[in-house]
Order: structure tokens, then C-alpha cells, then sequence
């Protein structure tokens, strides 16, 4: 996994500068900090039992440090981090002109998903950027669409490259799932994805037919070649390009003739032998599954196998695929697995399981009962005429613990612990306002209904404030793109506390309100999150300024939250959780089975 820095900020409060820095998975339990304002160590004793401190004397004009402390001795010292102003951080962004299709509709563009790695090796990290057209299409519609970027950026705005995927790949949640990851293991990550004639690297190099033009009167594209292709993170240019597989084939193998369920891909980062990372391209959810992982080692790419449902055996793991996936080691063999959906692939490519639960929109894989041995999973499904329309399984078997019959498509679900008085997560499911807005009430991980009503934000959780519960990331319902916030749920009077609302900014892909990205990127266990400005002109990140006691590290070296934030930006974006649980009445994490390059 990555080699990373002390991630140090420092943010201006009414009562003073708080800092936050990161326990790293490799640091030796008994490791403590001194902080030092402008040179000066302003702590008494090393501290030890947390990760943050608030100083009351800072000011704008200070610059911290951290200095690590081993057996009364410090050993080194962080980069020096000066004071944010506010609690956000702005990225200015380089927004591509907009343009007209060849039908002549005028499109412009906005700031999409992102994902970040170590693109250059100094142990910080880089964001990733998706620019999305505003026609960009779901797979069930036709139309034109505008070109899709992809983007680098330096967390103080260096802009690095830009690769424009060209018209030959439309744009949508669907087509373009980019992975961020460090493939080869030289300490830098790179950055995957699917690719077509008409490509053009971070350099400039165009991949296969600059002139190829293979979009029909629809607007969709359904012939010519399709790639598979990995670049270079620093420079954004293209280091090996393979044949996409699995191909299209017969559109009606996917579920229809004109393309909307052939052209449904997923992807993720396994470590399948356990020890180094490998990248898995899938393709179909709705009726055929197919699903390619590879190794990219010494420059090229290699295929280890393929899954495929319509192979003999493999007829029960058709129509089982989400809108994503997750990646985690379910059966405790230290090699991942992919759960896909209501079924999972095994790290040799042979199915492991599957429900036969059928499709869904959500799905969240942790150890969301921590009173069970192993990782649990809960999923809603869409199907009214299966048994279940919200489901909670053993992640390693595919035992369904118990479940809970729906009427309709289940659009929304959520797990995440949010009530002390219940260990583990508590887990519930709705349906989105102008489908129905109905809730399916809030249950525990055992299957009891505790209410008939449930928080009504079913979208991402997250990790903001002091205590161990978790909070809600959702935005205003009242407008597509709406205004984000992130919630707190009052358990005793069964109603959500507003904590942020980001009134310059929006949510992204309309009716999902989802963040650019939510994850572990700077300081102490807790998550900042990455909105867009209202205008693209920026990526603002907002990090928490509140203190708390609690002393974990970095969620970024847990191997499943940092494989759930290179697979977020997936078609209908989840948020990530830890392969432990973290809440009331929790263990003691366990320490990583990681080891890192050096920096």
C-alpha cells in the first residue's frame, strides 16, 4: 500500500488552530507526537493518545510540524503545514470548454467523480478528476454526448495533465469507471480505464484512429475497437493498451438489442494473490456477468482470468450485478474476493457464491455485526417478484441472515452505526423522493425493527465529528445537483441535525447526490469530503475541525476502505467503509496486514 506522510493540517477556529496528523498502519503502537508552532514545541509531554490537538494560542500566521516519538526520543519531523483559513480547502480546477453535437445541441461541463493516489511518489496525495458533459446520457437513453476528461491536479491546484477520452466512449455514470491505484508497486500510482480509437494520452499521443468515428444517429456506439488501457500518473501518458475484455459480442447476450445493458462496466483493485494489487474490469450486471482481472507489472498487462456467467455452472450468477461492487477478503483466506452484487467472484476467478437475490442500487460490505465472526452484507434489491427487497448476508457464504420483503424497485439503502445504544450498524432503506419517499423502517443488524421510520438520508455515511458514531452525507432534495450537507441522527428523538451545509457547492449525478469523493486524505481516522463549486471553478475539500479522544490510523491503511475509495467513482457511486468495526463497544482495531515502499 502507499508510503504517506504525516497528512498535517492546520485550520483557523473561533478557539484557536486545530490540528489533526495521521497514525499510520506501520507505526509501532506506543508512537506519540510533539507539535511545534513556528520552530517551537508547544506541548508539555509527547502525546499519545490521540491524533489532533487545538491550539489556543495559533493564528493564521503559524506554521505546524509534528515531530515523531519513539521510546523518548524523536525520530522525525513533519512537513511544515501552515493554516487553512477556513475549514476547506479550494483546488482550482482548468474546466474544459463546453461544445455542440453533431445535431447541434450545445453542451458545457461540471466537475464529476474523482478518485486520488500518490501519482509522484512524496507520499501526499493527487486528485484524479471526471469531467461530465451536461447531455452526458444513462445507458437506457439515446442522444449525443460531449467528450469525457479525465484530469490530474496537486492538492494546491498544479494542474498536471488532461486525457480526453475521446467521441468514441460516451459519456454517463456507466461507460468510463477510472481505477487509481499504485499497479506496479514503484511507489507511484497509475491510473486505468477504458479506452478507444481517438484517445489522447496526457502527452498528446492519440491511441489506435484519431479520424475513427464510430457513433451512430443515436448517439450510442455500439462498433470498433474498445481498449483497455494504463497511464502513467505523473504525466498522464499511456504505458500499455490491451483489447477490452470482454468484448460486446451479441448485444442481445446482455439483455437487449440496442445497447443499454451491454454497455454497463464496473471495476475495482483486488489484491487476488493476497500481496500485490491487480485490476479487475467487469462487464454486465443484468443478465450476462463477465469480469477480467489482470496483473500490470514491468510496463505491460496480463490477463489472469476471466469469469464469465454464461460458462457451464455459472447460470446462477447472471442478473446478480449491482450499479457496483466491493472488494474485500470474505473468506479468510488472505487473498481478495469481488462481491458483486447479491453474488461474489473468488480471488481465482471461480464463483464463490451467489444469492440469486437478483439486482440492485446499494450495497454496503463491513463488519456490520460485530457480535459474528467475518464481514457481513447488506444489499437492497429490485426486483418485487424475488423474496427480498432488503437483504443482510454472511459476506463470506452468502448465508442470508434474514431479510425483508418490498413491493417495488428498493432504490436506496443504507448501514452505518448511528444509535450507541445498538452495537454494530443499524441499516434501513427508502425510496427516494419522486419515486415514492417511502421508508422501510430502521432495523438492526439481527433483523429487528426498532421503527417504522428511518433517517431520511440513505445515501453516504461518514465519519465527522468526535464520537464513534457516524454521520450522514446526503444533499437537498429539492433540486437535482442539490446543495450538500452531512447530518447527525438525533436517536432519541428520531430526527436528523444538520452539522455542514455547503451552500457554494453541489452534489453531483443528479437524483444520487453524491460528493466528487469522500475519504480518509488528510490527518487524524475521520473523512473529509470533496464537494464541486456550484461553478466548477473549484474542488472544495472540508475537513472536520472538532476534537475528539478517539485514536485510530488512517482508514487509508485499512486494505478494504482504501480498495472502497479506488472503487467509489463506479457507475452509482457507495461510500466506503473499514473491513472492522469502528463504533460503540468496538475491539480495538487490528493493525494492517500492509507493508508500504518507501518515500
Amino acid at each position: 500500500m502507499e508510503a504517506l506522510t504525516r497528512g498535517l493540517i492546520a485550520v483557523n477556529t473561533e478557539n484557536g488552530v486545530f490540528l489533526s496528523w495521521r497514525l499510520l498502519g506501520t507505526d509501532p503502537e506506543e508512537t506519540a507526537f510533539n507539535i511545534y508552532r513556528n520552530g517551537l514545541k508547544i506541548n508539555s509531554r509527547p502525546i499519545a493518545s490521540s491524533t489532533n490537538f487545538l491550539d489556543e494560542n495559533g493564528s493564521l500566521e503559524s506554521v505546524y510540524c509534528v515531530g515523531t516519538v519513539l521510546c523518548g526520543k524523536e525520530c522525525e519531523r513533519s512537513k511544515e503545514a501552515p493554516v487553512w483559513e477556513k475549514p476547506f480547502l479550494d483546488i482550482p480546477l482548468k474546466k474544459p470548454a463546453g461544445g455542440v453535437t453533431p445535431d447541434g445541441v450545445s453542451y458545457t461541463y461540471s466537475a464529476n467523480d474523482a478518485s486520488i493516489g500518490d501519482l509522484d511518489g512524496d507520499g501526499e496525495y493527487e486528485i484524479v478528476l471526471k469531467w461530465d458533459p451536461s447531455n452526458s446520457k444513462d445507458n437506457a437513453h439515446d442522444g449525443y454526448t460531449g467528450e469525457v476528461f479525465i484530469d490530474a491536479y496537486k492538492l494546491d491546484g498544479t494542474f498536471l495533465w488532461r486525457i480526453n477520452l475521446g467521441k468514441n466512449i460516451r459519456a454517463g455514470a456507466h461507460y468510463t469507471q477510472f481505477m487509481v491505484y499504485d499497479l506496479d508497486g514503484d511507489g507511484k500510482a497509475e491510473i486505468a480505464m477504458k479506452t478507444a480509437d481517438g484517445t489522447i494520452d496526457g502527452t498528446g499521443r492519440v491511441i489506435g484512429d484519431k479520424a475513427a468515428d464510430y457513433r451512430y444517429e443515436t448517439g450510442r456506439i455500439l462498433t470498433g475497437p474498445e481498449y483497455l488501457s494504463v497511464f502513467h500518473g505523473e504525466t498522464g501518458r499511456v504505458l500499455a493498451t490491451v483489447d477490452y475484455e470482454p468484448p460486446r459480442g451479441r448485444l442481445e447476450d446482455w439483455g437487449d438489442g440496442y445497447g443499454n445493458r451491454m454497455d454497463r462496466f464496473l471495476a475495482g483493485i483486488a489484491y487476488l494473490d493476497g500481496e500485490r494489487p491487480s485490476l479487475v474490469m467487469a462487464r454486465g450486471y443484468y443478465t450476462r456477468t463477465v469480469l477480467v482481472a489482470y496483473n500490470f507489472r514491468d510496463g505491460g498487462l496480463a490477463k489472469l482470468w476471466t469469469f464469465d456467467s454464461n460458462n457451464p455452472g455459472y447460470a446462477g450468477y447472471a442478473g446478480q450485478g449491482n450499479h457496483s461492487l466491493s472488494v474485500a477478503d470474505v473468506d479468510g483466506d488472505g487473498k481478495d474476493e469481488i462481491i458483486y452484487g447479491a453474488m461474489a467472484v473468488d480471488h481465482d476467478g471461480t464463483g464463490l457464491y451467489t444469492t440469486g437475490l437478483g439486482h440492485g442500487d446499494a450495497m454496503h460490505l463491513s463488519d456490520l455485526d460485530p457480535d459474528r465472526p467475518g464481514l457481513e452484507v447488506f444489499q437492497v434489491h429490485e426486483d418485487p417478484g424475488l423474496p427480498y427487497g432488503l437483504s443482510f448476508r454472511d459476506a463470506g457464504t452468502g448465508e442470508v441472515l434474514w431479510g425483508v420483503p418490498g413491493d417495488t424497485d428498493v432504490g436506496r439503502g443504507m448501514a452505518a452505526h448511528i444509535d450507541p445504544r445498538y452495537k454494530g450498524a443499524l441499516v434501513w432503506a427508502i425510496d427516494p423522493p419522486g419515486n415514492r419517499g417511502n421508508s422501510y423502517g430502521l432495523y438492526t443488524n439481527k433483523g429487528e425493527k426498532i421503527s417504522d421510520a428511518a433517517p431520511a438520508s440513505a445515501n453516504f455515511a461518514i465519519w465527522w465529528d468526535g464520537d464513534l458514531l457516524r454521520e450522514l452525507l446526503d444533499h437537498d432534495w429539492k433540486e437535482p445537483d442539490g446543495v450538500p450537507k452531512i447530518d447527525k441522527w438525533d436517536y432519541h428523538n428520531g430526527r436528523l441535525i444538520n452539522l455542514l451545509t455547503a451552500k457554494e457547492c453541489l452534489s453531483n449525478n443528479w437524483t444520487k447526490g453524491t460528493p466528487v469523493l469522500q475519504a480518509n486524505i488528510f490527518g487524524d481516522w475521520r473523512e473529509d469530503v470533496i464537494f464541486r463549486t456550484a461553478n466548477s471553478g473549484a474542488l472544495r475539500v472540508y475537513t472536520t475541525t472538532e476534537l475528539t479522544e478517539h485514536r485510530f490510523y488512517t482508514l487509508m491503511h485499512d486494505p478494504v476502505y482504501r480498495l472502497g475509495i479506488a472503487w467509489q467513482n463506479v457507475a452509482y457511486n457507495q461510500p466506503p467503509h473499514p473491513g472492522f468495526y469502528l463504533g460503540t463497544g468496538m475491539k480495538k482495531p487490528p493493525r494492517p496486514n500492509i507493508y508500504t515502499v518507501s518515500i
